[in-house]
């Protein structure tokens, strides 16, 4: 029996160079059914940048006024530019049983939980140690060793944070993390809540029960 079924909205975070990104990645490579989601922000496009795929591109007025409005779930201001995401798109998806990956962290998770925490399902992804995360950080080429050290110093901060996940991954190796993921999201997907026309459904099954 099939019902119609509403989204899920799947919350990754995780310290940088933790593997949430690569988790973010095979997910959309074999799930068609759920995308990023896009926010919308005041900074300006770089070049490689398409808007409406990275993000969506507003001037800082429409921004406070889609804030003041109520249009976005989160919103935060990082190095004097806005971020937030549109309340609008995410419905939409939502209802037509898309499920959304959000990217954000531990203060966007919070604010998310306060306007939708039905939808959702979150997960903090840990590294196995930290010589482990120095090792990855390192191994991707990115950064300077100021940076790195900078990135661990907020992992401290992050991981404080861990317990207001709905689940936890020390992600040792990335096929069986990812797998993992995949449960998680498999098992939110079926969950009782998300399923439009199940009451009516059982109130059917109760009323020829009735008939007989």
């Amino acid at each position: 029996m099939e019902f119609t079924r509403r989204g899920v909205m799947l919350v990754l975070a995780s310290p940088s160079g933790a593997g949430k990104s690569s988790i973010s990645r095979a997910l959309f490579e074999d799930d068609p059914n759920i995308a990023l989601s896009v926010s919308v922000t005041t900074r300006a496009r770089r070049t490689d940048e398409i808007d409406g795929k990275h993000y969506h591109f507003i001037d800082v007025p429409t921004f406070k006024k889609m804030r003041e409005d109520g249009e976005l779930l989160e919103s935060a201001e990082v190095h004097g530019n806005f971020y937030g995401t549109p309340r609008s798109r995410v419905e939409e998806r939502l209802s037509a049983g898309r499920d959304i990956l959000f990217d954000i962290d531990f203060q966007g998770t919070l604010q998310l939980y306060e306007k939708c925490r039905s939808d959702m399902v979150t997960i903090f992804i840990l590294p196995p140690s930290i010589k482990e995360l120095r090792k990855r950080l390192e191994r991707r080429a990115q950064d300077s060793a100021g940076t790195i050290e900078k990135r661990l110093k907020n992992a401290r901060i992050e991981m404080e944070h861990y317990g207001e996940y709905d689940y936890v991954l020390v992600n040792e190796d990335l096929e069986d993390s990812t797998s993992r993921v995949r449960t998680i999201l498999a098992a939110a997907r079926l969950a009782r809540p998300r399923f439009i026309q199940l009451d009516k459904f059982v109130k059917d099954l109760q009323d020829q029960i009735d008939s007989l």
